[in-house]
């Protein structure tokens, strides 16, 4: 086996045990054997491309035109479009599989179910590597910049993975690749010269000449490298588990990200942004139940389990600014802004929690305000909001709420609408410190509210209106599939769109409310759950919730509902506006409904406002539907027609450069230029160049090995006269002519017509003088390289000499 091709096999198994590491993603390796045959497929195209040989870039080409039939083949039919003819069945099925796959990795958790658009995910991803794998290490000859991408998919498939106990081995084996990658091109570049000077051969051992000679025995140089690469290998294995600080990086487990901003005892919350996993809970395929509850309150429907509040908004998303944590107290201090005569009207309820074992919440899921908390375990209280957070348990590990069971007491306001609309101002302290806005608020956000509100004299009226406008009036959508920003801008786009999740009608709200003085927050949990036949109250994941507290002095922090979602329970305090003959009670299954948000049926046109806000309407009707009766999208066809015109178009490049050249040369004028053209154009047609001849044995020679008739053969000698007078005559005179160009095109059209069919097929699609770019490629890296050398070497002879001490 050639050194090349030896080279090409280590490239492959270097992607190879570097995809290892993708395993940890899916719960399946059904995959992996596909991405090894179509792997090594692409590699053995690129071998025999580069045994013919073809260019570099029509190598690449050739491997991914064949890299792409083969996907489209071997999953064209799988994805959710119904068109017909091969084009639907190998471009738009596999499109639609393809968005599918993205979608699937948004929805599921890790280690996720192993559908057909995962898999395409994961073998198109290995062999874009392999490609990039292949093309510098044996295409372009340098396989240490081939650790590049290797790195990236270890890094990408280690990071969405967290880490874990077999994150070494993955390791060890991409790192065993990249070796083997490395010492078989050293081995490659070492034959290449000859015999390797070394450390003379073991008595009774054969001399090797190379590497590995009929004795067996590797000569110093590579034995030496093979000890390198075996040392650095377990030093990076072992040094991160032997020193401390550095047990979080590349090996180290790694936490949720809902962990990463905890401090020890006595630190504070960190900016935390749970709603990262929110609208993945939302959009979760298997629907589990992650807590289960039961409790005596005598209104479930408002039974809300809040894991924290996201008080600051800084510009560019809302968040928990950091604040310092106390040890729980046995009993919690009285909520903030709750006064008499709400207080004395409250009811004191108890609720048992238990959570499942695969949910690692460090905020402990509660009622609000809770009173006091039963719980194992070590925990620490914020007391602005009412926050259990789980302390530190050691090195990069914290006190979470997976499967732990625990009793929270809590606190049932019953504000009425008069109590709120009479509250007075705000303490001036919470007043300013939840009312900041970020100096980049579009003034879309304060205009709209103010718009919104107009009329109101009071705070109440004007949350009440904020949420009437979001939940009923406005002509906003329920759709958990809009992408979750929330900065400013995102406000702003949501106003506009009016589509959206829990997410932005919240933060909006909070927003609004804010500019119009009203103190907000965003609060972040799970909407109170179905109730079973038990009594027990099941809270899953498409649960997950966030929605705006407003502040009310002798209240408190207040809950307002502003998502239009389908079993949202409407506070009875916010529905000031709603009909006597309308009923109070919300339903006693809040969220049966929300489990399939969108398999429920719509509202009919005839649904009056006031039963929305009590969620017995859907909120979207069924004309905003523009699913497109589930084919693709024009964009998604024209996106992938332009994809296969470019890859179809890739061997075309080098008769578009031709052409474009010579368009150029001959829009010039110059004798020179056209003579030049016309030797290449002649290179292209078999005749080799031979820069020794004079123009016009040069051209006699053309003529003869091209074959030319009378009329091209003329036009060779005309041109090549010319070329005569351009170097022989004095300066000043006149050597070209207006044909100059007419000839040039004529000589070719004789020397294409003159040749076999073939050939003139490979002078069009594959010119010979196309080499002229890898010479001016190869020429200026050099003359880069020299430049470089030359400056390193005056900036060394530049720099002072230090003396050397028993020197003789």
């Amino acid at each position: 086996m050639s050194g090349r091709a030896k080279l090409t096999l280590f490239a492959a198994l270097a992607t190879l045990l570097t995809s290892w590491s993708l395993n940890a993603l899916v719960d399946s390796q059904a995959w992996l054997l596909q991405a090894v045959l179509l792997l090594a497929v692409q590699s053995a195209v690129g071998a025999g491309a580069r045994r013919v040989p073809l260019a570099r870039t029509l190598t690449v080409a050739a491997q991914v035109l064949t890299s792409l039939l083969l996907l489209a083949f071997l999953y064209a039919g799988k994805g959710e479009s119904h068109g017909d003819g091969p084009l639907a069945y190998l471009v738009t099925d596999f499109g639609a599989l393809f968005g599918q796959g993205v979608r699937d990795v948004g929805e599921f958790a890790i280690p996720a179910p192993l559908t057909d658009g995962i898999k395409l995910l994961l073998v198109s991803g290995v062999l874009l590597i392999g490609l990039l794998v292949d093309t510098l290490a044996v295409t372009l000859r340098t396989a240490a910049a081939a650790g590049l991408p290797l790195l990236a998919l270890y890094s990408v498939a280690s990071g969405l993975a967290g880490g874990g106990g077999a994150s070494w081995f993955a390791f060890l084996l991409a790192g065993c690749g990249y070796l083997m990658l490395l010492l078989s091109e050293g081995r490659d570049r070492l034959a290449q010269w000859g015999r390797v000077f070394g450390a003379a051969p073991r008595r009774g051992a054969a001399d090797s000449g190379l590497a590995n000679g009929a004795g067996g025995q590797a000569t110093a140089p590579v034995k030496f490298g093979r000890r390198i690469g075996a040392v650095t290998l377990g030093l990076a294995l072992a040094v991160p588990a032997v020193l401390p600080s550095l047990g979080g990086g590349l090996l180290g487990g790694t936490q949720d990200a809902e962990d990463s901003g905890g401090g020890g005892v006595g630190g504070t919350i960190s900016a935390v942004n749970p709603l990262v996993s929110l609208q993945s809970n939302l959009n979760a395929q298997d629907n589990r139940v992650v807590l289960k509850y039961r409790t005596n309150s005598p209104q479930q429907a408002d039974q809300y389990l809040r894991i924290l509040a996201l008080d600051e908004f800084n510009g560019v998303k809302w968040e928990a600014s950091g604040r310092a944590l106390v040890d729980v107290p046995e009993k919690l201090p009285e909520p903030p802004g709750l006064r008499a005569p709400v207080s004395r009207s409250a009811v004191e309820v108890t609720t048992s929690i238990s959570a499942a074992d695969y949910y690692t919440q460090r905020y402990l899921p509660m009622p609000y305000p809770a009173t006091s908390v039963d719980i194992g375990g070590k925990w620490r209280f914020e007391p602005a909001g009412r926050t259990l957070v789980g302390d530190q348990l050691g090195r990069d590990k914290f006190q979470n709420v997976q499967g732990a069971e625990y009793t929270v007491r809590s606190l049932l306001l019953k504000p009425t609408a008069q109590q709120l609309q009479n509250a007075p101002k705000p303490d001036p302290a919470v007043q300013e410190e939840y009312t900041k806005l970020p100096d980049n608020l579009p003034p879309v956000v304060a205009d709209t509210a103010r718009q919104v509100t107009q009329g109101a004299k009071d705070d109440y009226t004007r949350a009440v209106k904020l949420q009437d406008y979001f939940a009923v009036n406005g002509g906003f959508r329920y759709n958990t599939r809009t992408a979750s920003g929330t900065g400013p801008q995102a406000v702003a786009r949501f106003l506009a769109d009016k589509e959206g999740f829990c997410v932005h009608f919240a933060f909006s709200m909070a927003a609004m409310s804010r500019s119009l003085g009203i103190p907000a927050r965003v609060a972040v949990g799970f909407t109170p759950g179905e109730k079973q036949s038990d009594g027990n109250v099941n809270v899953s994941m498409r649960d997950a919730h966030a929605w705006p507290e407003l502040y009310f002095e002798g209240v408190g922090w207040t809950r307002f509902e502003p998502t239009p979602r389908s079993g949202i329970n409407i506070p009875e305090y916010s529905r000031a506006q709603t009909p006597a003959t309308q009923p109070s009670a919300p339903a006693p299954l809040p969220s049966q409904s929300v489990a399939q948000p969108s398999t429920g049926p719509s509202a009919t046109p005839e649904c009056p406002p006031n039963l929305k806000k009590l969620g017995e309407c859907g909120a979207a009707a069924p004309a905003q539907n523009t699913g497109g009766g589930g084919g693709p999208s024009v964009t998604s066809v024209l996106g992938w027609a332009a994809l296969a015109v470019t890859v179809l178009g890739l061997p075309l490049l080098p008769m578009l450069w031709r052409t474009r050249l010579r368009a150029r040369r001959l829009a010039t004028g110059d004798v020179l230029t056209a003579w030049r053209e016309l030797g290449d154009t002649a290179w292209d047609a078999g005749v080799l160049p031979d820069e020794a001849l004079s123009p016009r044995r040069a051209a006699s020679r053309i003529v003869e090995l091209g074959r030319l008739d009378e009329e091209p053969a003329a036009a060779v000698h005309r041109v090549a006269g010319a070329v005569e007078r351009a170097l022989y005559a004095p300066p000043g005179a006149e050597v070209s002519y207006p044909e100059l160009a007419d000839d040039v095109l004529l000589a070719r059209t004789g020397l294409l017509t003159s040749v076999d069919r073939l050939p003139r097929l490979r002078a069009l699609l594959l010119p010979r003088s196309a080499a002229r770019v890898s010479w001016a490629i190869s020429a200026r890296r050099s003359a880069i390289a020299a430049a470089v050398s030359t400056r390193l070497t005056t900036a060394r002879l530049r720099l002072p000499r230090l003396p050397l001490r028993g020197r003789g």
